[in-house]
């Protein structure tokens, strides 16, 4: 499927929006994950799982642990999170997801949170 990084981006709040509407706050990571997978798989798009990252580190690809835990169409990152609130630490780690995977958009999405719109901040690395 040819699509722009601002149509998944699209394609992902309004799924998002319907998991958190039907499930709301409070779950584990890992439900908001499955949930995610499900409503994207629904609309075509081509999703790879904890997506392991290499690390290239002069030239040497290191395993370092890095795990993406969407890459959807090889070009967006999305990154999910049930935590009490997203902090530096949480945008430094999509940023760094997006640099490894040469990916220009991606977004980080907070499902503990009364509101979904609070939960989400789209990520740029670079310009787009």
């Amino acid at each position: 499927m040819d699509i722009s990084e601002n149509d998944i981006s699209k394609i992902v709040y309004e799924a998002g929006y319907l998991v958190h509407k039907t499930l709301g706050p409070g779950l584990l990571e890992s439900a908001y994950e499955e949930c995610m997978f499900y409503e994207l798989s629904k609309q075509g798009l081509f999703i790879e799982k904890q997506k392991p990252m290499p690390l290239i580190y002069n030239e040497v690809k290191l395993n370092a642990g890095y795990r993406l835990d969407f890459l959807i169409e090889k070009k967006f990152v999305l990154e999910i999170k049930s935590t009490e609130s997203l902090n530096d630490i949480h945008l430094a780690q999509i940023l760094t997801y997006l640099r490894l995977s040469n990916c220009k958009l991606g977004m980080l999405v907070n499902f503990n949170t009364i509101q979904f719109k609070n939960g989400v901040k789209r990520v740029i690395n670079g310009t787009l």
